[in-house]
């Protein structure tokens, strides 16, 4: 049976983290920022873990 590859755009996008969780960076911050309060764009700065019920799917994502 062949292997499985993990979908290479998904590698680029997130990151698995020691314990196995999913990390990834927050959408909204690439344009139309004049419109965005400082509040907000600060918020989007860090980073954050994918939702419990999405993780299954993600890691088929990256690790195939």
């Amino acid at each position: 049976m062949p292997k499985f590859k993990g979908k290479s755009g998904a590698k680029k996008r997130f990151l698995m983290t020691a314990s196995g969780r999913i990390k990834r960076e927050k959408a909204y911050r690439s344009h139309i920022l004049t419109s965005k309060t400082t509040k907000r764009k600060r918020n989007l700065r860090h980073a954050t873990l994918v939702d419990s019920t999405q993780e299954k799917r993600m890691k088929i994502l990256i690790l195939g």
